[in-house]
């Protein structure tokens, strides 16, 4: 993707008219006459705003920006428009803007959620969904940002050559005749409402689906594990462990059970927040070759039951490249190592909020003896990780020994 600057665009326009004027035997206009598809490749990969001021280029550019087929309505844009037109006039900006695209809309983004003093009318945001599924969109981001969940009209679900959808701050509630989005391929949803047992409908009803981040979801234990399941092409899946439907205390088997339902999963990014972990029962086997990149978020390393389930994550996943680690601390407790070592693939490890505990250097030390092909390791310091402290912590991690004789340690 390369960048357009207006500017440049009205210079060079400028000198082929002027090449023009000066012999009927100069060429023709190289921008003028480029084809269509190209136009609207070139105003794709400009902000809306400067794509519509195109048309001062020449009288030909007049409506070349109505070609444009991807939309992207963020806080620069509603900050300039608010400029300008004053907040009230936000929604019929971009209604009269839709209705003057010709062709089909490609990708529209609408993020409001890091906008201030911004109001908006729902019925604006169920007009233009019920355009865009008329112009055949295939990437949908409505990134919604007030408090109260917005409702998604049914016409959001006639959207069948969906490709990527992104919602946030919404109220999902799919009609009685959907029948899916079968070109469906990431999913992702923050601050989204359902029903018991929607999640799992919609999720059958996508049998591309690659990608899955769910966060923050409105109803507490509102995911099942065996709704998770139904995507059996899932390659990324990002969630918080409270959302799932179980109790709050679950095992780390929970997490190789979840693994074991998708076989083909690379990639999974878990939240430990507001969660507990209790000792594992008896663990079932299942393949875990896949997995890759494995991040644990928000997960207590003070903890002995959490620790535990960190190395039995190391020893169970053998083809693990990169895991990632952030932590967050409610006592100091040291917890000893475990005394076996399990050779591990890892290439990269990352530790983020750091607080250069006695626990870090046990898991630091472990990683090291174990992972003969570790690369790389990033330590980053939480917010009270004080440069005495960072240097005390750098000193006593420097000293460790390495099964990897290329493994480097790099505190950010």
């Amino acid at each position: 993707m390369f960048m357009i600057n207006i500017s440049l665009l009205v210079r060079i326009m400028k000198l082929t008219h002027r090449k023009r004027k000066a012999s009927k035997f100069a060429p023709q206009d190289f921008i003028s006459s480029m084809p269509d598809n190209v136009v609207t490749n070139i105003l794709d990969r400009l902000p809306v705003r400067h794509a519509v001021r195109t048309s001062i280029l020449s009288r030909s550019w007049r409506f070349k920006w109505t070609m444009l087929s991807q939309l992207e309505f963020d806080r620069v844009f509603f900050g300039c428009l608010m400029q300008h037109k004053g907040e009230n006039d936000c929604g019929g900006v971009i209604s009269r803007l839709l209705l003057h695209i010709e062709g089909v809309i490609e990708k529209f983004v609408l993020s409001m959620f890091d906008v201030k003093h911004i109001n908006y009318r729902v019925e604006n945001i169920n007009h233009w969904i019920l355009f865009l599924s008329t112009k055949r969109i295939k990437d949908l981001t409505l990134d919604i940002g007030n408090w109260t969940p917005v409702k998604m009209p049914t016409h959001l679900f006639s959207c069948v050559e969906l490709k990527h959808l992104k919602l946030r701050n919404c109220s999902f509630n799919p009609p009685s005749t959907f029948h899916g989005f079968p070109n469906l391929l990431s999913l992702e949803l923050y601050m989204v409402r359902f029903k018991s047992g929607e999640l799992g409908e919609i999720l059958t009803r996508c049998p591309l689906l690659e990608t899955l981040d769910l966060g923050y979801l409105y109803s507490t234990r509102s995911v099942k594990l065996v709704e998770i399941a139904k995507s059996e092409n899932l390659k990324t899946l990002s969630l918080r462990l409270c959302d799932l439907d179980t109790e709050t205390i679950i095992s780390s088997s929970t997490i190789f059970e979840l693994v074991g339902f998708l076989p083909k999963l690379e990639e999974l990014s878990l939240d430990f927040a507001k969660c507990q972990l209790t000792e594992a029962g008896a663990k079932k086997k299942f393949p875990t070759a896949s997995l890759k990149t494995l991040t644990l978020s928000r997960i207590d390393l003070s903890n002995v039951h959490m620790r535990s389930c960190v190395f039995e994550v190391i020893r169970n996943f053998p083809n693990l490249q990169t895991l990632i680690i952030s932590s967050i601390y409610r006592k100091t407790d040291s917890v000893p190592i475990p005394e076996e070592y399990n050779t591990t693939g890892l290439r990269r490890v990352v530790f983020e909020c750091l607080e250069g505990s006695e626990n870090e250097v046990y898991l630091i030390k472990y990683l090291l003896l174990c992972s003969p092909f570790l690369e790389k390791v990033v330590i980053r310091g939480g917010e009270w990780f004080m440069s005495r402290k960072r240097l005390k912590f750098a000193r006593k991690v420097l000293k460790l020994h390495r099964a990897s004789t290329v493994a480097e340690i790099d505190f950010k």
